[in-house]
């Protein structure tokens, strides 16, 4: 099966990847003022309003008569996609973060568009040598741990649906088929997924799924660490931790009000 590696670049444009990070948040989150940015990004007002009016200018972004940022047309999504994924999102933020005290290690919330993976939420651990934040990510699905745990989801006739063409343009992988489903039964009989230095060199990340109200899995919780600190000792505790948040999430999304357990106190997801 084909691999490429995600590394992050040898230099940084600290304002390219604050302009980016706005503009995945916008395009999942929904509207934002100037304030909210700043907060987020950890900026001055004055460097956010920057950011934003540049988005503005390049159709990414468009302003409200109430002075908030919404998306633009370039970035424009189904509204009622939008709200599903910012309502996933926020059930899951307690659970990650509660995930993250367990363990001490970066957890991500990932969902699936065709054949790849996009994180929608992250949250760093507090170690010197840790994963970094992954949100606003896209990776192949079948190379990262909850992109192995959304796909073993699927009947097999969906799956091959999914990757029944061949990108000509050597812009998407595929992966060889018949290996694929094996290690999707693998997935489907343990209920997570690992990913061993697969999309990232360096990298560890186990997955588990998460499921809506009518037991479809619509996202994945992840765990991700540095290579060095994975050991196979260690992976039926990361398990039972991610089963906890997995539940948390999913109980949430089932909510009427969508608040995750953890929202209720600092102890009820433990």
């Amino acid at each position: 099966m084909a691999k490429s590696m995600k590394n992050p670049p040898a230099y940084g444009v600290s304002s390219v990847d604050h302009a980016l990070q706005l503009a995945v948040i916008l395009q999942v989150e929904g509207p934002l003022t100037v304030s909210e940015a700043a907060r987020r990004l950890g900026v001055a007002r004055s460097s956010a309003h920057r950011l934003l009016s540049t988005l503005v200018y390049r159709d990414f972004a468009v302003q409200n008569e109430d002075r908030s940022y919404r998306v633009g047309p370039v970035l424009e999504i189904a509204a009622k996609a939008q709200s599903n994924v910012a309502a996933i999102r926020s059930a899951a933020l307690g659970p990650l973060r509660a995930l993250v005290d367990t363990l001490d290690e970066t957890a991500s919330l990932s969902i699936r568009v065709g054949r790849t993976v996009r994180f929608i939420a992250s949250v760093e651990c507090a170690q010197s040598l840790r994963v970094g934040n992954r949100e606003g990510m896209v990776f192949p699905a079948h190379q990262v741990s909850g992109g192995l745990v959304m796909l073993a989801a699927l009947p097999d006739d969906e799956l091959t649906a999914l990757y029944a063409t061949t990108p000509g343009d050597g812009t998407a992988e595929h992966p060889d088929l018949a290996e694929l489903r094996t290690e999707l039964r693998g997935v489907r009989r343990s209920g997570v997924a690992l990913n061993l230095e697969r999309s990232e060199r360096g990298v560890v990340a186990i997955g588990r799924g998460v499921t809506d109200a009518h037991g479809e899995t619509v996202a994945a919780v992840s765990v991700a660490m540095p290579s060095v600190r994975y050991s196979p000792d260690r992976v039926q505790g990361i398990v039972a931790a991610l089963t906890r948040a997995a539940e948390a999430i999913s109980t949430a999304i089932a909510r009427p009000d969508g608040r995750s357990p953890t929202a209720e106190g600092p102890d009820a997801a433990r």
